[in-house]
């Protein structure tokens, strides 16, 4: 992908590589900033019609609010979101990568039988499971907990970030693993020092990939979470924006949404370069 790039950037003259860019850069952005001026206009200037390209007397009224919803504690939800994505993205980096080892290195006899099973679960739609899953999380007494939340979202983002590691350990030489061995290092010892330098990569994209899965994920908090001090912040969307009357309350909705996708936005764009290589290694592979 990389080459094509660089072959069509070759081929066009450099002012039009840039009007290019530039155009796409503007059809992604512009969705963006307008819900950042949303987000920033009072209740009068959000009902206008034709709306106003730019706030004519910006506010932070809408952020404001959200710490103020009755019955909500919108904060409070947030950091739920924070809890359950950050231990979904531990528990699934570190199965996937162990896991992912294993089924690189060790050859044993249904391994790649083993590998395409667990593949096979993409196909399987998470919609079409919820209630068995419910009633499983019920029997184990996980039910409206932030932990079986955890474990669900590491069950289903664990094939991809699986079928991440595995191609990522693959294409490393064994030669290297030899070495270590030669030197000292026993399996654990050469992971650690040696492999995980290597394949850090494809560590960055199975842990953004598993960040931006379950901070934004909807539908199963929605399902399985049933107590209002325990929802994630997704779900708490759908309650800050109801307005009066049953209007919506677009000014709060789009402060709570930047609220969301700022850190998403921060966390990609520090980690971009691991991201796109990672991604890149398991595509080739």
């Amino acid at each position: 992908m990389t080459r094509y790039m660089k072959d069509v950037r070759s081929s066009m003259p450099h002012i039009a590589w840039w009007v290019v860019c530039v155009c796409l850069a503007l059809v992604f952005l512009y969705p963006i900033y307008v819900m950042l001026g949303m987000a920033l206009k009072g209740p009068a200037e959000q009902g206008l019609i034709p709306p106003t390209l730019f706030p004519n007397a910006p506010t932070l009224e809408n952020f404001s609010r959200l710490a103020s919803v009755q019955g909500l504690n919108v904060f409070g939800n947030v950091a739920n979101s924070v809890v359950v994505t950050l231990a979904a993205t531990v528990g699934t980096v570190l199965v996937a990568t162990l896991a992912g080892y294993a089924l690189a290195r060790a050859k044993f006899p249904g391994s790649g039988i083993l590998f395409f099973l667990i593949l096979a679960t993409f196909m399987i739609p998470f919609q079409a499971i919820i209630t068995p899953l419910f009633m499983v999380l019920k029997t184990l007494g996980l039910n409206n907990s932030l932990l079986g939340l955890v474990i669900v979202y590491v069950t289903f983002n664990l094939p991809f970030g699986l079928f991440i590691m595995r191609n990522s350990f693959a294409a490393v030489p064994h030669t290297l693993e030899e070495a270590g061995q030669v030197d000292g290092c026993g399996i654990f010892g050469g992971l650690r020092h040696i492999l995980l330098p290597i394949v850090l990569p494809g560590v960055i994209t199975t842990a953004l990939l598993t960040f931006f899965a379950s901070w934004n994920e909807f539908f199963a908090a929605l399902i399985l979470i049933t107590d209002q001090d325990k929802f994630t912040l997704p779900v708490t969307l759908t309650l800050v924006s109801s307005g009066q009357f049953g209007t919506v309350n677009w000014g709060s909705l789009q402060a709570g949404v930047a609220l969301t996708i700022i850190p998403c936005i921060v966390i990609y764009v520090l980690l971009q370069r691991y991201y796109v290589s990672g991604m890149l290694s398991g595509a080739l592979k």
